[in-house]
Formats: structure tokens, C-alpha cells, sequence
């Protein structure tokens, strides 16, 4: 990527986009003991967990996929952990008007619930002083320890009053499908207080990423992961979560797209068939999505990107699925084309911009808060 800019042309498509999904990276344990208290810092010296790399296994950080050779950064330190080389390769590139962070690190995972907490407490606390209070374009997802609902919702309210954190994450694997209640109380708050709920790829490991056990390689995992979004993504329909929480916002983050078609028609037609076991299930499938789930453009995954986006946009008859995202630092696409070229223009605004400012209600009332406070 030679140069500091898009051109004059292409920038100014871009300016004011909204980066959907940005991953900073903790660069070591280090960084979060200020976060946490007496008892966890001596458990952290106890247990030996400053010597861990605690980066989710599913972005392995020697994987080609993981990082784009030239957002890779000196001295062998981690992709996404430096605040300045983000501007360089994204925000300033693209003329960002707000890039939403979505830290993916092993504080979502830890067996014991209460260490997660304690993590992912840290994690909010470094991210708002690191990253937010370093870029007024940045934004946040709030990091919850997704597998204990009280504890989620103690962190999510512990976060409540600053605008900056503009959605709660979740991963796309985990122990049980989203639409069970015991995680309505997560969803139940996430509508309250206009957070939508980002589902993101990756896995906390505790069983088999794919229906019939454990795959031999990388690729195998990587490519199930849309399986794991259609899984979750009928889980909240058919358990009734849109029902039950009619504002409710839902964001696919790096699930691909090109499964979305085939997954709307057999989950229409097979609800058409057997809607009396879910009646409260009263719209179908596709309707439901329309209204209530948005998906970040990377990895678009389709050899004519721009078709892929114009058929799936004609499919679903509707241009406000999709948002703007790089995936920094993962390589997703090379050079500057985030984006496949000749989207038409309106298409292209609402993608790069609008369809975010309607999905993040927090985005423009950080804004007002911050002028507020200036």
C-alpha cells in the first residue's frame, strides 16, 4: 500500500466512513495489571499467566490470514497493537469518521467465570484509555464474559454511561446457542440501552467447532465459521429473541457473505413448513433478518465481489444489510479495495456510512456528549 492517501476520487467516497471492525491487539499481559486488582495480580504471578500469548487460537498470530504483510509491524510486536500504525493504515487512509474496535483476546474465554470477568473488566479499562481517549474517532465493543449472563450484564452496565462503547461482542462459538434464555438477560439490556449485539468469528474452544468433531487444519476451521453463524443466527430466530426484543440490533462480524442466500432460502421454506412447533415465530426468516441483522462486508469471499454484494443485496431486497469494514490488520483484501469498485454510488454511501449510523444509535450520541463536554 504505497502512499499516505486513496486519491482525490476515492477519498472522497470514503470520508466519514464507518469501520465496523477494527481489532486492536493487547500486546501483553503487562499492559492490563494496572487494571486489576491486588488478588488477580498475584494470581497472574501465582498461576504463571504473564508468560501466556492470551490471543484467541483462532487468529494464530503466524497465520498469513492474520495479518497483511505490510500492516505488519516491527520487532515481531503483535498486529493491531500499535494505535499509530492504525491511523496510518486505516483511519487516516480512509478518511474514517468513527472506527468501532472489537478486541479479540482470551479474556472472553477463561474457564473460570470469575477470572473472565476480571479480564474483561481490564480489557474495557485499557481499551477506553489506550485507544478512546487517544482517537475521538474510535469507538468500542464492551468485552463480556458471554458464558455467565450476571456477570455479562454487571460489565455491560459498568459500561453503560460512556457512549464511546457502542456495541456488546460475542463469539460465534461457545458452549450454547445464542437464542437460549439463559442469555436473554444480555439481550434484554443490549435493547434497553441501543447496544447491538456483535457476533463475531472465533471460538472459545471448549467443544468441536464443527457438527462432527474436530477438524486436522486451520482451514477447516476457518471456513466453518459461517456454518456457526446460520447455526446462531436460526437459534435467535426460532428460540424467539426477535420476538421477545423487537429493537434488538444484531451485527455478523467477519462471517462472509456468499452463505447468506442459500441459508434465507432453505431457512423460508423450511419454516413455511414447520412454523406451528415456533409460533411465535410469526415473520419468516428473511423478513426477520432484514429488520433486525446487519453484516460487516469483509471477507466478502466471491470471486466478483461487486455481483456477489449487487445478488445478494437483490435477494434479500434490501441495501441496508451490509456495513463498511477493513478487518484491520487481518487479510481480507489487498491494497485499497475494501470495497469492490463500480457499487453505485448510493449503495456505496449506504454501506460506507449510513446503514452504521442506523445500526449504532451510541455513534451519534457520543458525538453530542463529547460536544456537550467541550
Amino acid at each position: 500500500m504505497a502512499g499516505n492517501s486513496l486519491g482525490t476520487d476515492r477519498a472522497k467516497r470514503f470520508a466519514g466512513a464507518i469501520d465496523c471492525d477494527l481489532h486492536p491487539a493487547v500486546p501483553g499481559m503487562n499492559v492490563l495489571l494496572p487494571y486489576l486488582d491486588d488478588y488477580w495480580r498475584e494470581m497472574i504471578t501465582v498461576r504463571a499467566l504473564d508468560r501466556l500469548n492470551l490471543s484467541l487460537t483462532s487468529y494464530p498470530q503466524n497465520a498469513p490470514l492474520s495479518c497483511r504483510p505490510d500492516w505488519a509491524l516491527e520487532d515481531g510486536k503483535k498486529p493491531g497493537s500499535s494505535l499509530k500504525a492504525m491511523q496510518e493504515h486505516v483511519l487516516d487512509r480512509y478518511q474514517s469518521g468513527h472506527g468501532i474496535l472489537n478486541c479479540l483476546y482470551g479474556a472472553q474465554v477463561f474457564h473460570s467465570e470469575d477470572m473472565a470477568a476480571a479480564f474483561c473488566r481490564a480489557t474495557n479499562d485499557w481499551i477506553r484509555d489506550e485507544w478512546l481517549s487517544r482517537d475521538c474517532r474510535l469507538r468500542a465493543s464492551i468485552v463480556i464474559p458471554a458464558h455467565n449472563a450476571e456477570m455479562a450484564v454487571a460489565e455491560i452496565e459498568r459500561r453503560a454511561d460512556d457512549f464511546r462503547f457502542v456495541q456488546i461482542l460475542m463469539l460465534v462459538s461457545r458452549e450454547l446457542t445464542l437464542g437460549r434464555r439463559q442469555n436473554w438477560p444480555i439481550y434484554r439490556l443490549a435493547e434497553r440501552l441501543g447496544l447491538p449485539i456483535g457476533i463475531h468469528a472465533g471460538s472459545a474452544y471448549r467443544y468441536a467447532p464443527t457438527p462432527v468433531g474436530w477438524p486436522s487444519h486451520y482451514v477447516e476451521d476457518y471456513i466453518a465459521q459461517s456454518a456457526a453463524f446460520e447455526t446462531q443466527l436460526q437459534s435467535m430466530i426460532a428460540e424467539g429473541v426477535f420476538a421477545k426484543f423487537p429493537d434488538l440490533k444484531v451485527v455478523a462480524i467477519e462471517s462472509g457473505l456468499t452463505w447468506l442466500s442459500g441459508y434465507i432460502w432453505r431457512a423460508d421454506k423450511t419454516w413455511k413448513g414447520v412454523r406451528a412447533e415456533v409460533p411465535w415465530v410469526t415473520k419468516a426468516p428473511s423478513e426477520i433478518i432484514r429488520s433486525h441483522v446487519r453484516f460487516t462486508v469483509q471477507p466478502i469471499d466471491a470471486a466478483d465481489e461487486r455481483e456477489a454484494i449487487a445478488r445478494l443485496v437483490d435477494h434479500m431486497k434490501s441495501d441496508s444489510l451490509f456495513l463498511f469494514s477493513t478487518d484491520y490488520p487481518h487479510w481480507q483484501f489487498d491494497e485499497d479495495a475494501a470495497l469492490p469498485p463500480g457499487l453505485p454510488d448510493d449503495l456505496f454511501r449506504k454501506i460506507v456510512c449510513e446503514n452504521a449510523l442506523a445500526t449504532y444509535p451510541r455513534l451519534s450520541k457520543a458525538n453530542q456528549t463529547m460536544e456537550i463536554a467541550l
